[in-house]
């Protein structure tokens, strides 16, 4: 069996990517309910669009960070 690179993808940029691209909301909302400011919100839903569409393209495993 042959194994997978991965790509890691925090709690933080799941709970974007769920908030932005499953629930809809707009950034300003999203970075509201994660206690964000919206730039930051930005920063952190580009990198999860990025890793997302580099384990797509490449064929990488996508892993979600475990909470400590």
């Amino acid at each position: 069996m042959r194994t997978l690179e991965e790509v890691v993808l925090s709690f933080e940029e799941i709970e974007s990517l769920r908030l932005k691209e499953v629930e809809g909301l707009g950034q300003t909302e999203a970075a509201k309910k994660m206690h964000i400011s919206q730039p930051t919100f930005f920063r952190i839903l580009s990198t999860a669009r990025k890793k997302v569409a580099e384990a797509i393209i490449k064929g990488k495993a996508i892993k979600i960070q475990k909470l400590k």
